[in-house]
């Protein structure tokens, strides 16, 4: 594509046409350009004289929607403080202990097996467990809702499954104005600008829809990358960080949403050369931009070890307002599986994996890995000093656990800052593997000083 220049013409879907931006910089010039770009899809001139009809499969992920990923102006920034604030009183710590705390009951589901669908079996579950413990969501809503999702970003069925994803979060909204505690959403209802219920209904379906689908690819995409990579298993003597380094890899050459940040041009415009009409959808391919030869001439984001320059996050005001917590999530997941399984390996090679299709996402369709099968740990009882009942099992945690709150309260959220968020912790000692050991048992051994 990049024969047209810093953007080419593209079809998204039938009828649905656009503009897609392969360039870093022409990418930043749209994402920084409020005055010029809008993300507000009323402005969708095709959808709105009915050239595109609604049932398209991709007008779920691009139709206009009251919150802080379609809107503009003063309207963005109301929403983006209310997201900002309630995101900022999640205790980094405490979500890391929770994360790999699910991690341990979903390997331990597999670990007596020797193999297992790392996509089905871990890194789709583990977001979903992760958010319904952030959000005070019920499994049942939870499972219907990843459902929902799925649909939305496959293109498959997606009007029938943006319909399930509007029913399950008005019960969720609903159920949390009836019950609220020390989870997102009641903080999201408790925050000062006030969000109507269906403002609340599409905060959500922002919040929710990118903490499970690209969640759940950025720990498939990182583990694929650290299993059929030989340059990631680690400079022991050094100290590297593997598993960051492969963090930002895949940032940068596979990020879990390949193509998204839709824009419309406020009037007809141009990048380079490269003519734009007005009201006609510009999307930005952070795949193609964070791959873009210019990067590699100069640039300070030529080198990717440790470089955050990449577009994953996509930039300006429309940022990702989740990127640490996010980052967190997917580094103790994948550290967590490594360090339990230290012999995985692909069932398959790597070039033999699939891909599913679909304009916005890098997601495969299964990740199949075999390992010596380890027995499920029994954890050891509690001590007990003569005279002293014995001290009861820790119960699962309650969501005051991981938002460190802490009780619900309608008082203002604090600063808008999402506190740095560790990502790396002293880990366990793991399971002994057996035979030939594989470049994450010497790295496991390292780090736990052996």
């Amino acid at each position: 594509m990049r024969q047209y220049g810093p953007a080419a013409p593209v079809e998204l879907s039938p009828r649905v046409k656009a503009t897609l931006v392969t360039d870093y910089r022409a990418a930043l010039e749209v994402l920084r350009s409020p005055d010029r770009f809008v993300k507000d899809a009323r402005h969708w001139r095709a959808l709105a004289d009915g050239r595109v009809e609604a049932d398209n499969p991709v007008v779920p992920m691009m139709a206009y929607r009251p919150n802080c990923l379609f809107s503009d102006g003063d309207h963005h920034h109301r929403y983006r403080q209310a997201v900002d604030d309630s995101l900022a009183r999640i205790d980094p710590n405490a979500l890391r202990g929770y994360v790999e705390r699910s991690a341990d009951s979903l390997i331990d589901r597999f670990t007596a097996l020797g193999e297992a669908d790392l996509l089905g079996s871990y890194a789709k579950t583990l977001p979903l467990l992760v958010f319904q413990q952030l959000f005070g969501c019920p499994p049942e809503l939870g499972d219907r809702l990843v459902e929902g999702f799925s649909g939305i970003f496959d293109g498959v069925d997606a009007e029938r499954a943006d319909a399930l994803i509007t029913s399950s979060l008005l019960e969720l909204i609903a159920l949390k104005r009836r019950q609220p505690g020390a989870d997102v959403i009641s903080w999201l209802m408790a925050h000062p600008v006030q969000l109507s219920d269906e403002e609340m209904l599409h905060q959500l379906v922002v919040l929710i829809g990118a903490g499970t689908e690209p969640q759940q690819n950025l720990i498939a995409n990182a583990l694929r990358l650290l299993l059929s990579d030989d340059r990631f298993a680690g400079d022991l003597a050094g100290g590297s960080l593997p598993v960051d380094d492969a963090l930002d890899e895949v940032l940068w050459l596979d990020p879990p949403m390949a193509n998204y940040a839709v824009h419309y041009p406020l009037a007809d415009d141009s990048l380079g050369d490269v003519p734009l009409r007005a009201g006609e959808p510009v999307v930005v391919s952070f795949a193609a931009a964070n791959t873009d030869p210019a990067l590699r001439t100069g640039h300070p984001a030529g080198s990717r070890a440790g470089n955050r320059a990449h577009l994953a996050w996509s930039a300006g005001p429309h940022h990702c307002p989740a990127k640490d917590p996010a980052r967190l999530i997917a580094a103790a997941a994948v550290e967590r599986l490594l360090d339990r399984l230290p012999d995985l390996e692909l069932a398959v090679p790597a070039d033999r994996l699939v891909w599913r299709p679909g304009p916005f996402h890098r997601a495969l369709t299964a990740l199949p890995v075999r390992f010596p099968p380890v027995p499920v740990p029994v954890p050891a009882p509690p001590p007990v000093h003569p005279g002293m009942a014995p001290h009861p099992q820790p119960s699962a945690p309650t969501p005051a656990e991981t938002s460190g709150d802490r009780r619900w309260t309608a008082s203002p959220a604090p600063s808008p800052s999402i506190p740095p968020a560790v990502t790396s912790t002293a880990k366990p000692p793991a399971s002994a593997p057996s035979g030939k050991r594989s470049p994450w048992s010497s790295l496991g051994a390292w780090r736990r000083g052996q």
